[in-house]
């Protein structure tokens, strides 16, 4: 399969939508494009089944390369592995679901959507590359249109959030930047050809990964590109940029800034900065561990002192993105394994969340608790997917969350120490407090008696919005009441990654010892 159609399709679309006259043609173009985008994803996972099926185990599939710029040793080199094609599912479903969820824009809709479409274009570029040049120039495609859906389309402090978002993401991306220059201008020496006979640099990822980078190199490097990526997952205390970006953003933005903007920074800590530096990563793994527990514990109790209902579910994310980072700083194979599946459990169930807050406004004209009440008998099918987001948050059984979170959990607890022990445990304690403010905020806002005699009169959902919430709702149940399919997927992939860290970290021991 040729990947760089994930990444032409929304481009593709972008130039149609350009050229239609009617709003309504510009819905249903978008909607075609984002269609095609999720009918090439699912035939990416069979075709990626049928050749791990066919017994093809090499690290990454349909590779492509294409060189960009040789004087820099710069190319275009895209391939998948299982965390890759569930990212890119993952950012097809969301995608999708935006889209119908957007139907009813009219200021600008054109300008809307192309903005929407270009943040997927970027963001199937960057799970599919294999060049950190490339993934750096997609990363950077997602800020700005985010940027400009918040400042234009956006409400409250729209301007502010959308300023201080750009700064931060900008923030982040500029330590990415520092970090990727030092692994690029390294290789040479960490491969010890020195001198003017010396190869190209390179920033083939993959390439990097064979050679040694010396444990100098390493520490300096590290925390560069993992805070860099971080920022974009909520990492504490880069974080204050999430509420007021989630807050002011329009609904279909906030399901991409939760849903896939945030599982980049998940991604790159993963995939570039602990795959490529591991010796590093365990010598700061207390650190992401401590940071990580801070935003699980510190998000939760913050949750509960909100009352508006998106500011509920942003500071909910800083906790449960939390769950992320502390998979990853575990560095255990199960841990690794459940933070990825966070990436995807969160991305769906958030999006799910912002969706039928989103739907439940622009009705009632209010996202604070305590002016609503009594929804569920007014409107039953958004009522419900605001139940089964809030349910997934706080990791009922059955749900995609509590597969991915008992995943986490058990992965720590694999963790020998007692700093590691108290952080499972403080990790674990916060499911309560999750259950504190989901449960709240549910029964405020949907059970009860009507609040308001005005709301009686509202409509339910319409078949966009119920297409967009049986989408995300599906995905919910098939992790929730199947996983080993998620798990199969990932597990080839994870493997790779931490048998790699592993042998990295036993042959600097060896080195020290030598």
């Amino acid at each position: 399969m040729n990947l760089s159609f994930l990444v032409l399709v929304p481009l593709i679309t972008v130039v149609a939508v350009l050229f239609c006259r009617g709003l309504n043609g510009v819905r249903w173009v978008s909607l075609a494009g984002a269609t095609v985008q999720l009918l090439l994803s699912f035939g990416l996972l069979a075709l990626y089944w049928k050749e791990r099926g066919a017994g093809n185990d090499a690290a990454m599939l349909f590779e492509y390369r294409h060189a960009w710029f040789s004087p820099l040793n710069i190319g275009y080199h895209v391939g998948v592995d299982g965390i890759s094609v569930t990212m890119v599912l993952l950012t097809a479903f969301i995608m999708e679901a935006a889209i119908l969820v957007s139907w009813k824009v009219e200021r600008m809709g054109k300008e809307f959507f192309v903005l929407l479409l270009v943040l997927s274009a970027g963001a199937y570029g960057f799970f599919l590359s294999l060049d950190l040049f490339t993934l750096f120039f997609f990363l950077e495609v997602s800020v700005i249109p985010k940027f400009l859906l918040i400042g234009i389309w956006g409400s409250g402090k729209k301007e502010y959030s959308a300023m201080k978002l750009a700064l931060m993401l900008m923030s982040g991306s500029a330590l990415v930047f520092i970090g990727l220059l030092g692994l690029y201008y390294h290789t040479c020496y960490a491969c010890g050809v020195i001198g003017p006979n010396a190869p190209l640099h390179t920033f083939d990822w993959p390439a990097i990964a064979q050679m040694h980078l010396p444990i100098e190199v390493q520490r300096r490097f590290f925390p560069f590109l993992f805070v860099g990526f971080g920022i974009f997952t909520a990492l504490f205390p880069f974080h204050t940029w999430v509420p007021d970006g989630h807050s002011s953003a329009p609904t279909a933005a906030s399901m991409f800034l939760a849903g896939i903007s945030m599982k980049l920074g998940g991604y790159g800590c993963l995939r570039v900065a602990v795959y490529l530096m591991p010796e590093a990563a365990r010598e700061y793994s207390p650190i992401i561990i401590l940071l990580a527990t801070i935003a699980i514990v510190y998000g939760a109790f913050a949750t509960m002192m909100q009352k508006d209902l998106k500011y509920i579910n942003a500071y909910s994310s800083i906790s449960h993105c939390g769950f992320i980072l502390l998979g990853i700083g575990m560095l255990t194979q199960t841990a690794v394994m459940g933070a990825v599946m966070q990436m995807i459990s969160h991305g769906l169930m958030t999006a799910l969340f912002f969706a039928a807050i989103g739907m439940i406004y622009e009705r009632t004209h209010t996202r604070l608790v305590e002016r609503l009440g009594g929804l569920l008998k007014i409107m039953p099918f958004i009522s419900t997917l605001f139940v089964i987001a809030g349910l997934c948050s706080l990791g009922l059984p059955g749900l995609s969350g509590f597969v991915a979170e008992i995943t986490v959990f058990m992965g720590s607890w694999q963790h020998a120490g007692e700093m590691y022990r108290l952080a499972t445990i403080l990790a674990c304690a916060s499911i309560v407090i999750t259950a504190v403010y989901i449960l709240r905020a549910t029964g405020q806002t949907i059970m009860g008696p009507v609040k308001d005699p005005n709301y009686n009169g509202l409509a339910d959902a319409t078949w966009n919005e119920k297409l967009a919430g049986i989408l995300l709702g599906a995905g919910i149940f098939a992790i929730g009441v199947a996983p080993f399919w998620l798990s199969d997927l990932l597990g080839p992939g994870v493997e790779t990654i931490m048998g790699h860290v592993g042998k990295a970290i036993i042959a600097g021991k060896a080195v020290i010892i030598k």
